[in-house]
């Protein structure tokens, strides 16, 4: 059955039911960054003197700080790629190994003795090496009149891209040697290295996404009393964490659960 395209308008939006869009109107060459190949590093570092290692990180201790009393938390986590050096592998065409240096800062937030807040930048600098990564070289060679952001011409098109989540797991606040008041911080953190080429692809469009509808306008004040009367009532109680009493199938008349450990992460960094 043919989709009538007159009541179909072309939207962003979720894609909830399978045969109900019309055939799109063209097929469009765009020019984006297509990831070639991507990994996950996944550490858990805490404060420990001398040099860095997989687990610990000096500069995870704070400067003295003026009268602390009670640690807040942490915000504004942040990831910057300070260098990347690519070698070749010579066995195997387009693989590289990658060594790339990071630095992750972010605030620490806590309470001073006077009831004020301050906070602390960290500011954290790591290496990591990537052993075995397909990051090809781009046949065809382009020219544009663009530059980056420091004013000279990119030579190299492949894009080394970093993506991060970060949490402080633990904070303490504690006297050091010098009898100084520190904050020693315990990190773990998410990143994903991706390699990226631009290129063209061909896919199916519909046309230029529609222009908005009328300005946008600030929601009128409410309530807050009708705004809470028409709220749903919050549960009482959390959600039980509860196994099945019966399997899903009658596949065995005898059934025992049974307790599974959780897979290990398996990354494709080699570090």
């Amino acid at each position: 059955m043919s989709i009538n395209f007159n009541k179909f308008v072309p939207r962003p939006g979720l894609v909830n039911k399978q045969g109900h869009l019309p055939d799109p109107s063209e097929l469009v060459c765009v020019e984006i960054p297509k990831v070639f190949d991507q990994c996950l590093i996944k550490r858990c570092i805490s404060y420990n003197e001398g040099p860095d290692t997989n687990t610990t990180d000096y500069e995870l201790r704070s400067n003295p700080l003026d009268n602390p009393k009670i640690y807040i938390g942490c915000r504004d986590f942040k990831i910057t790629l300070t260098s990347l050096e690519k070698i070749p592998l010579s066995c195997e065409d387009g693989f590289k190994k990658l060594i790339i240096c990071y630095t992750i800062s972010f605030y620490a937030d806590f309470i001073d003795c006077d009831a004020v807040n301050r906070s602390e930048l960290f500011e954290i600098n790591r290496q990591d090496v990537i052993g075995k990564f397909y990051c090809p070289d781009s046949l065809s060679k382009a020219s544009a009149n663009q530059l980056i952001s420091n004013g000279s011409k990119n030579d190299d098109e492949n894009i080394i891209k970093l993506e991060m989540v970060a949490d402080v797991l633990q904070a303490v606040l504690h006297e050091d040697e010098n009898n100084c008041k520190v904050l020693d911080i315990t990190l773990g953190y998410y990143i994903i290295v991706k390699c990226e080429l631009i290129v063209q692809l061909l896919m199916p469009a519909y046309d230029y996404c529609p222009i908005p509808k009328e300005p946008c306008q600030p929601e009128p004040e409410e309530n807050v009393c009708d705004k809470f009367n028409r709220s749903p009532i919050p549960k009482f109680y959390p959600d039980q964490n509860l196994t099945p009493l019966f399997p899903d199938c009658d596949c065995e008349s005898d059934y025992k659960p049974d307790c599974k450990s959780e897979p290990e992460d398996d990354t494709r960094c080699n570090n």
